[in-house]
């Protein structure tokens, strides 16, 4: 491969049927409500690539003969995927290879961060995969570097077997990476972005990578970002949020999308974002982990923080203990309290089938949900993924058959559960996220709670009564 400068794009592939890709690339399942986020992990490299462009095909609602005709204008694609999306990713890389045969196809994510291998010998229609942090590997492959000369790439030789290059170094400075929004703003359509607990329209970028917690299930601290946080100075993040302030006026709340963006170690930074955010007028929301101190949470909501996204996962301790959280039900507790006393909002994430879930600790988590009441809830069914130590878990225990990981979604992208139990099925952890919904929102008080803010804004008002359509139809998905 000698050729230089090679027109680029970033992919976003479509599904062959109907299935949305959820949440983009950070959960490869439909929400309760449809939601997308950005791609962002698209849009960083193609920050650093000439002549690039980032199409988010599911986003734009562009099927597959149309995104067929976009990208055989290109010489190189390069396909974020996934493991529930690997199979219809290939099947378009396959194609686009029949249609164009010069193209180069690489595939970027989680799935062949872990299975590199696995992924080429899927399909001869992917040339290359990009391993671990991927930005420098695709712009190098971009710029028309030899797959032999560039570090972080497996690719097939010749004879068929495929050759895994050094593992590409962990990026230290990260302010030496380019801003994503001007990105956003070139190729994305920004009104097709919407999550139900964000103010619309919003925006969100990374203001680090990587995540000291060691929580067994999470993805992308396993396979691609690594277990060290690595972050862009105050300074840095700041001068994005001011570019977006002046360059894209519409958007009305920025979401910092890090795994921990309270990181413990990284306390002092967020103060002085958060105050460089208030003196520009933002309105903000971040991921948080429930241990972070009052005096923290009142500068941050001081300086326009409105809502805190975090992981609660279970109301047991000991299940909490198992998944390796770092933290226990009375820490959140406290920190749920904290929160109310400031008016921050929290949107709180559940899982249902992790370790020593029985239909006792689901019942302990349903009744916690209800007792903290974060304002909205995310309820997800365990999923081991491969290269988490939930799916190594899973499979030496009998939990999961090896390579089942493809089944964590059905066709019509609803999430089914991976993991069973002696003690419960997969069909009782299905059939318990249903209820746990209804039981946290079907109560006089939420359901009061919700008008109200219905009443106090007419746009408010459109929006829940869209997403009560979506989540009435999600509830009868899973039911049936």
């Amino acid at each position: 491969m000698t050729t230089t400068g090679l027109k680029t794009l970033f992919l976003q592939a479509p599904s062959f049927d109907g299935f949305d890709g959820g949440a983009g690339s950070r959960y490869q399942a439909k929400r309760e409500i449809k939601s997308f986020w950005y791609p962002t992990w698209l849009a960083q490299p193609a920050a650093m690539v000439a002549n690039s462009r980032v199409l988010d095909a599911p986003a734009d609602e562009i099927g597959v003969d149309e995104t067929l005709k976009i990208a055989s204008d290109y010489d190189l694609v390069i396909i974020h995927t996934s493991t529930p999306s690997f199979p219809t990713d290939a099947k378009f890389a396959e194609l686009l290879k029949a249609r164009k045969p010069s193209v180069l196809i690489g595939m970027v994510g989680a799935k062949v961060a872990v299975d590199a291998s696995g992924a080429l010998k899927a399909s001869t229609a992917i040339d290359f995969a990009a391993r671990e942090e991927f930005d420098y590997t695709c712009k190098e492959i971009a710029e028309g570097k030899p797959y032999q000369d560039t570090v972080g790439v497996s690719y097939r030789l010749a004879d068929g077997t495929v050759k895994h290059n050094p593992p590409r170094p962990t990026i230290e400075d990260m302010d030496a990476l380019p801003f994503v929004a001007p990105v956003y703003k070139r190729d994305l359509t920004i009104k097709n972005y919407f999550i139900g607990y964000l103010n619309y329209p919003y925006i969100s970028i990374y203001t680090g990578r990587g995540c000291r917690s060691k929580c067994t299930f999470c993805l992308w601290p396993q396979t691609v970002g690594g277990h060290r946080y690595r972050v862009r100075s105050a300074d840095n993040v700041i001068a994005e949020a001011k570019w977006i302030k002046e360059n894209m006026p519409e958007v009305k709340e920025l979401m910092f999308d890090d795994d921990t963006f309270t990181d413990s170690s990284n306390m002092p930074r967020v103060h002085d974002i958060a105050r460089g955010l208030g003196k520009l007028g933002w309105t903000w929301s971040c991921n948080a982990k429930a241990n972070v101190p009052y005096e923290s949470l009142k500068i941050m909501k001081e300086n326009g923080l409105r809502l805190l996204l975090v992981g609660f996962e279970s109301g047991d301790d000991q299940i909490l203990h198992n998944i390796k959280k770092g933290l226990k039900t009375d820490i959140a507790r406290r920190f749920s309290a904290d929160c109310r006393k400031l008016g921050i909002k929290i949107h709180g994430t559940f899982i249902l089938g992790l370790p020593g879930e029985t239909k006792e600790t689901i019942e302990k988590s349903i009744e916690f949900a209800k007792e903290i009441n974060p304002h909205t809830i995310q309820v997800s069914l365990a999923a081991p993924y491969p290269g988490t130590t939930l799916y190594k878990q899973a499979v030496d225990n009998g939990w999961l058959q090896e390579n089942d990981a493809v089944n964590l979604v059905n066709e019509k992208g609803v999430q089914l559960a991976a993991i069973s139990y002696p003690h419960l099925s997969k069909d009782e952890i299905f059939h318990s996220m249903e209820v746990f919904y209804r039981r946290f929102y079907f109560r006089p008080s939420k359901i009061w709670e919700i008008v109200r803010e219905m009443l106090l804004s007419w746009d408010m008002m459109k929006r829940r009564l869209r997403e009560g359509v979506e989540f009435f139809r999600f509830l009868h998905a899973h039911e049936a």
